[in-house]
């Protein structure tokens, strides 16, 4: 009985993730705009999503703002080097940033892009 309920619930919440994923790929696949998960890398793209995650990670001794883009395709971290706050840069924001993606560690990363806040 209780492994039903619990099997009910893990569905339940699986489809609402599935279901959120939908909803960014529909919301934030507009003209211009590159999927993450079909950005190439080392070239100049527009990626547009809604910021998962901030959190202020220093690197090398110097501060750096670090932000999860996610589309619906995929996520990419967007690194703002020297910065310890943006305003307007805050979970559930909606973002467009241009710039080029490079791989570290198998993860994609965009550092100091050009950013746009969205409504």
């Amino acid at each position: 009985m209780a492994t039903n309920r619990l099997r009910q619930a893990l569905s339940r919440w699986a489809d609402s993730q599935d279901q959120h994923q939908r909803d960014l790929r529909a919301s934030h696949g507009t003209g211009g705009v590159v999927p993450i998960a079909e950005a190439p890398t080392r070239q100049r793209v527009v990626v547009c999503g809604v910021l998962r995650t901030v959190t202020l990670r220093p690197r090398g001794g110097v501060p750096a703002l670090e932000a999860d883009l996610d589309d619906g395709t995929g996520v990419v971290t967007v690194v703002w080097l020297g910065r310890r706050r943006i305003i307007g840069i805050e979970p559930g924001r909606s973002v467009t940033v241009t710039g080029c993606i490079g791989t570290q560690g198998g993860s994609a990363l965009m550092f100091n892009p050009r950013y746009e806040l969205r409504p």
